[in-house]
């Protein structure tokens, strides 16, 4: 099966999840290709999960002061700092349960991801695991490193790589960061619970180097296809799907109203 591979320039938050949901709206419709996506953010973004709460969990004025943007993604989960290509790569999935020839269940679709994942970080250096189930339940943590899910990735038992999906009937869109590095100190900053960092792994410490960012957008890609037996055709997104992405993130991802969490 052909699916497309987009890998776009550093944009801000508000781009960067109208991009995401309009992939997802485009492959629930049939209009798009499966999209398998590698992003990175410009300025350095907080994005929020979807339920999350805006004042309680980072800290707004630190964040305008350190030229930090704020964002609320479509997928739930917990506060992600982007740090730009130097420290991060996310990635994106926009695909159907059919897509992947796995059933309804949701958890199908997650451990699909995580094993090319994987593979991709193995094969450049990074002996991760993929934990099979949350190994604690709970509160949920502001920061998203801070605990590790079910079909996430650790390394040396902390977490390398957090994902957050949203599902539409069989359709659904997974997105996730992974750690080149991590500025400690700015986490420590934004967010305002004390959250250990302790719990967060990062590919520069595996490698002993900080790997560069298109070495692991190869790496990723090629696992996907060896992974999965499906092949990545190199492509950008069409122009309708561009108008769509500018509307929405005018129209809903750069408002207070979202952001704010309000309906």
């Amino acid at each position: 099966m052909t699916w497309r591979l987009l890998v776009t320039e550093p944009a801000d938050g508000a781009t960067n999840m109208a991009v995401d949901e309009v992939l997802w709206r485009g492959r629930r419709a049939g209009t798009s290709p499966p999209t398998l996506r590698f992003f990175a953010w410009a300025p350095p973004t907080v994005s929020l999960g979807y339920g999350q709460p805006l004042d309680q969990d980072l800290d707004q004025a630190v964040c305008r002061a350190l030229g930090v943007g704020l964002v609320r993604r479509p997928t739930g989960g917990s506060a992600i700092y982007h740090d730009g290509p130097e420290r991060e790569l996310t990635y994106s999935v926009a695909a159907s349960n059919d897509d992947l020839g796995v059933g309804t269940d949701l958890l199908a679709s997650y451990r699909w991801v995580a094993r090319a994942l994987a593979r991709g970080l193995r094969t450049l250096g990074a002996p991760v695991e993929i934990v099979e189930r949350r190994r604690e339940y709970g509160p949920v943590p502001a920061f998203c490193f801070a605990r590790t899910g079910t079909y996430e990735l650790e390394l040396g038992g902390r977490k390398l790589v957090g994902s957050a999906q949203r599902r539409h009937g069989k359709s659904f869109l997974q997105h996730g960061s992974i750690l080149l590095d991590v500025d400690a100190a700015r986490v420590a900053e934004i967010f305002l619970a004390s959250e250990p960092l302790a719990t967060v792994a990062t590919l520069a410490e595996a490698l002993g180097r900080r790997p560069a960012w298109d070495d692991c957008v190869t790496a990723l890609s090629g696992a996907f296809e060896a992974e999965h037996g499906i092949t990545l055709r190199p492509g950008g997104l069409s122009a309708a799907e561009a108008g769509d992405v500018e509307t929405l993130a005018r129209e809903k991802y750069a408002t207070d109203a979202w952001l704010a969490g309000l309906p």
